[in-house]
């Protein structure tokens, strides 16, 4: 961070803190749509970082992550550099239950967006303009979706050094190299020398404890790591480092039961779940075609042909 930091025309010198609410775009009722940010600097120079949480509106244990390191106050204690904390960024999305904005459109594929497009264009280009010419490096958070549980893991891309050392101090149980999507958030970032972290776990539209926790510690530890702060919980697991994934997909529509959920070592052939006929007259049974690891599995009960089932990272 410089002497000083410039967000929205709001001043921030060293060691000022404020909360912002960044204009987006007016609903037809004629309300308006905020982002709201709240900016941590320190005394000290250091790398500003940003933590940002939904994305996609019904990814909500991102936003739930950013909003436990709010309230433990882990960015009061700051020993260098500056935090920007964005619980939730898709707010229409969040306040319908719905990963995207009203014209269907996804704003993980609208960047680096128009000021003068739709809402989920105005959405990134308020983050891409107003946010990021300040970032040096950014965690977002996300789950599965449409019914799809990810085990806690961590992606970075393949070039992005620091991202991929970043990582390993967050500490999830995997940690997953993925290239960049066009007119993604992290794609946009690159461009802009930002390095991300993509923080996965849990699914839409509900809490799990368990990957709220590895996120919150996952930052914690990742902050340590830069200098931020001072203390951060060790990691009580394992961290496995996969370079490979790819889905089982269902072969035949039917009743979904998976015998083998995320998190699992699997072997070649060995049965990951059934899809049953509503008729009672065929049983599919759903085998892994390798070894490896369930990084995410499917929680819907009726599935159609071809639908993703398990996704499963290769040693």
């Amino acid at each position: 961070m410089a002497k000083s930091l410039n967000i929205d025309g709001k001043e921030f010198q060293r060691g000022e803190s404020d909360l912002l609410n960044l204009y987006v775009s007016r609903l037809p009722s004629g309300n308006r749509i905020n982002i709201q940010t709240y900016v941590f600097t320190s005394a000290n120079p250091g790398p500003t970082v940003l933590i940002m949480g939904g994305v996609h509106g019904d990814e909500i244990n991102g936003i739930q992550i950013v909003r436990k390191t709010l309230e433990e106050r882990v960015f009061d204690r700051l020993i260098s550099g500056s935090i920007i904390a964005i619980p939730l960024l898709n707010v229409f999305g969040f306040i319908n239950f719905s990963r995207d904005v009203p014209d269907g459109k996804d704003v993980n594929r609208s960047f680096p967006g128009s000021s003068s497009g739709s809402l989920a264009s105005r959405t990134a280009s308020v983050l891409t303009k107003k946010i990021l010419p300040h970032v040096d490096i950014a965690i977002d958070l996300h789950t599965g979706g449409a019914s799809r549980y990810n085990y806690p893991q961590i992606r970075y891309s393949k070039k992005d050094v620091k991202a991929k050392k970043l990582a390993r101090s967050f500490g999830a149980p995997y940690i997953i190299e993925k290239p960049w999507i066009t007119k993604s958030f992290r794609k946009t970032a690159n461009q802009m020398d930002i390095s991300v972290l993509v923080y996965e776990g849990g699914e839409s539209v509900r809490l799990d404890g368990f990957s709220i926790d590895i996120g919150v510690a996952g930052i914690k530890r990742t902050l340590k790591a830069l200098g931020m702060i001072d203390t951060a919980p060790v990691a009580n697991h394992d961290c496995q480092i996969f370079k490979t994934t790819g889905w089982v997909r269902a072969s035949e529509a039917g009743l979904f039961t998976w015998t083998k959920e995320s998190g699992s070592f699997v072997r070649k052939g060995e049965q990951l779940g059934v899809i049953d006929s509503p008729q009672a007259d065929r049983t599919k049974r759903i085998l892994a075609r390798r070894n490896g690891y369930i990084i995410g599995h499917n929680n819907a009960s009726v599935v159609y042909n071809g639908d993703a089932l398990f996704n499963i990272a290769y040693e």
